[in-house]
């Protein structure tokens, strides 16, 4: 398995089969004498950004801090354990309504879309 390939980009849904988001980039465990080990994946504009450098990562987890608090100033992880399959989706075994990934999306809705009248 290639993981730049065949895991960056993919679909992520939960064990529900909601989606979640795509996957931004990949966590690994660096290990003396063996190969990387992948410990989780992140998902979120600041992972995404970071893709694009060092500085795009910084000035958007500075503006993810400044909107909703330091909290959300670091991207989504899912540990890699919780993969329970890799196909056309990667499925995770979570349940998505237990987590903080759409908080952001909560946020937005409350404080800009909730504000627009006739929303």
């Amino acid at each position: 398995m290639q993981l730049l390939r065949d895991i960056l980009d993919k679909q992520v849904v939960d064990r529900e089969q909601v989606k979640i988001g795509k996957v931004d980039g990949l966590v690994a465990e660096l290990r003396r004498g063996k190969p990387p080990k992948v410990v989780a994946i992140e998902l979120g504009s600041i992972s995404l950004a970071r893709r694009l450098g060092v500085v795009p990562g910084r000035w958007t987890a500075r503006l993810a801090a400044r909107l909703s608090g330091k909290r959300q100033a670091r991207p989504h992880r899912i540990g890699w354990n919780k993969v329970r399959d890799i196909g056309v989706d990667i499925e995770f075994d979570i349940d998505v309504r237990r987590t903080r990934i759409f908080s952001w999306q909560d946020w937005l809705r409350e404080h800009v879309v909730g504000r627009i009248p006739g929303a």
